[in-house]
């Protein structure tokens, strides 16, 4: 199977999401989900990673990260923690083949209130799996981590995110996230939305369109579609799925964008 194209754009926000190998819930236990997230924060601390959220399930992750300007960050934090995390698994378990999907997804997400959107739909992933009422209930989250934060080897980089949410304070940044959550909950406004981890690009008009120009040749057959002031950068409409499938549905390889593999 042919390499999908791959792109850079610097100073960007980008929501991944990786999946592992033919969906299988390879993470399914709680050990390995701790191992993701040591490793997470060695990638940290390693390259600098800089994380704004997070969220682990069964069979995939999400990952909420802001580049630095550093175009070999992200990739080579995605290929520490992956590649540690899988094998470990399969020394642990004496399996052998691959652990992940070939390729992890990257979304531009604009920031201000696009990327507090997208901060929601990361932390009601497990109560739209049905496993927790609330995200709070589960352990492996950056909204765990907001709400309770961690006097060590904390992930998320506060400043960072209170500065692209215009917060003034960490108290601010969480009663905000803590009301979205409530209102999502109260009114069951908590469906899967392909546009988070099919499209390359979701914000404003400009901000889509501004991304499809930066990304030239490579945003070549994309169209900027969207309504209410929240449009994405994906194929033409009629190629748009606009179902509620599983969260676990695979991602559509046509719709992938990735940086170099870094060796």
């Amino acid at each position: 199977m042919a390499r999908a194209n791959r792109h850079y754009i610097p100073g960007y926000i980008w929501h991944i999401t990786h999946r592992c190998h033919k969906k299988e819930f390879l993470l399914k236990f709680a050990r390995d989900r701790r191992r993701w997230i040591e490793w997470l924060f060695e990638a940290k601390k390693r390259y600098g990673l800089n994380i704004l959220n997070y969220m682990m399930t069964s069979n995939h992750i999400h990952l909420l990260v802001s580049d630095d300007g550093d175009r070999a960050t992200i990739p080579k934090s995605i290929q520490l923690v992956a590649g540690r995390t899988g094998q470990e698994y399969n020394q642990r378990k004496k399996r052998k083949g691959a652990f992940w999907e070939d390729r992890y997804h990257a979304t531009a997400v604009e920031r201000d209130e696009h990327l507090a959107q997208c901060m929601l739909y990361m932390d009601m992933n497990m109560v739209r799996a049905g496993v927790a009422g609330q995200p709070e209930e589960w352990p492996f989250c950056g909204y765990n981590e907001i709400q309770h934060p961690r006097k060590r080897y904390g992930l998320i980089d506060y400043p960072r995110l209170m500065a692209l949410l215009q917060m003034r304070d960490l108290g601010e940044l969480q009663e905000s996230c803590k009301d979205r959550v409530e209102e999502a909950c109260a009114f069951q406004n908590h469906v899967r939305e392909i546009k988070w981890t099919e499209s390359i690009a979701v914000g404003s008009e400009q901000f889509v369109e501004t991304t499809k120009e930066k990304l030239g040749i490579k945003a070549k057959g994309r169209q900027v579609i969207g309504e209410n002031g929240t449009y994405q950068l994906r194929e033409s409409a009629a190629s748009y799925q606009g179902n509620f499938d599983p969260e676990n549905e695979r991602l559509r390889l046509e719709n992938v964008y990735f940086w170099n593999d870094i060796a």
